[in-house]
């Protein structure tokens, strides 16, 4: 047992998963999302496989009102794509360093 006493996150703190396989047809979905508690566990499983947290007000603000299995909305692929984009990327650098 721990003498560490865990805080709890903000009230406030949002966190959204999304998924997107290559393979498949169609826009990545939305597979996890929470508030509070259950944002702070989805943060913490994203920081415990080394997967890329993007922080964004207002693409969190689109996201919230996606349901979870459903692909994002069209007005966010842009973003999104640029973020995947990204995440690409650094898995390439890694992998060839």
């Amino acid at each position: 047992m721990s003498d560490e006493k865990k805080t709890d996150p903000p009230k406030n703190l949002s966190a959204i998963a999304l998924e997107y396989e290559k393979e498949a047809e169609g826009a990545p979905k939305v597979v996890a999302k929470g508030k509070g508690n259950i944002a702070q566990r989805i943060l913490e499983i994203a920081e415990e496989h080394d997967i890329h947290i993007h922080r964004d007000a207002d693409l969190m603000t689109v996201l919230e009102a996606v349901e979870l299995n459903h692909e994002i909305p069209l007005e966010v692929y842009a973003v999104v794509a640029e973020i995947f984009a990204y995440i690409y990327r650094m898995n390439n650098e890694k992998k060839n360093a």
